[in-house]
């Protein structure tokens, strides 16, 4: 009849039971808790994506304007458009086709948010190739 030596055994087993339930909940807020502020990041990012896709098209142009009306070497620049850096290269090579001669101008731009490694770093690039006199 010894009854009160199996109540300080159960006593002990509750504990760890409490104290494992205890860790996995933390655990599972810490999760919820990150996926929320993932959440709350990815339409954001997505935008600046946008933006600097945009700003890498724009690139394309003003590089494109500056080949044809120009000089390849006019085209080779670093432009800021809105808040991405821009750098824009230009390589011409002469083109003949029976008694024509024409250009071909690759164009590349490469534009950037944040700087690299950061989690808020977003690059675009964008190349094309342009025919002209």
């Amino acid at each position: 009849m010894s009854q009160p030596h199996s109540t300080r055994q159960q006593g002990g087993f509750a504990l760890i039971n409490a104290l494992f339930l205890l860790v996995v909940l933390a655990f599972l807020g810490v999760v919820m808790v990150t996926l929320s502020g993932v959440q709350s990041r990815t339409p954001l990012f997505a935008l600046l994506g946008a933006r600097t896709y945009h700003a890498a098209r724009s690139g394309i142009e003003w590089g494109t304007f500056k080949a044809l009306n120009g000089s390849c070497a006019a085209a080779n620049t670093t432009l800021t458009i809105d808040g991405a850096t821009v750098v824009v290269t230009c390589q011409s090579a002469p083109f003949t086709e029976g008694a024509s001669t024409y250009n071909v101008y690759r164009l590349s731009a490469f534009a950037k948010r944040g700087s690299y490694g950061a989690t808020d770093y977003i690059s675009r690039r964008i190349e094309a190739r342009v025919t002209g006199p």
